[in-house]
């Protein structure tokens, strides 16, 4: 079966961590909530709405990609995948900074 790497879905919607409506990014697909930095466990690649766990994915650290500046790394709470998205131009630069301080587990 041959699927695509990278289906376009920019929507907004509520997150499940902090409650708040998060809007469309403009530029490219919203993965992640802009205020708590949570995502939830939806894809197997971005996009694709196909992972079944549906777990939140907590951020737990930050890498500063060269290519991508800064990167997200997030941890499933419900089955303990880790998985990485580049931070968006509206992310809370604060909780960035915050993960950027803390060593990864």
């Amino acid at each position: 079966m041959n699927t695509k790497k990278f289906t376009v879905i920019d929507e907004e919607f509520i997150c499940e961590n902090c409650g708040k409506k998060v809007p469309k990014l403009g530029y490219t697909c919203r993965n992640h909530c802009p205020y708590c930095l949570h995502s939830k466990h939806v894809d197997i690649n971005p996009g694709d709405r196909e992972e079944t766990c549906h777990g939140d994915l907590e951020p737990i650290g930050v890498e500063l990609s060269s290519k991508k500046g800064y990167v997200i790394i997030f941890k499933c709470k419900k089955c303990g995948a880790i998985r990485k998205n580049k931070a968006a131009e509206d992310d809370n630069m604060d909780k960035i900074i915050e993960l950027s301080s803390k060593p990864i587990n």
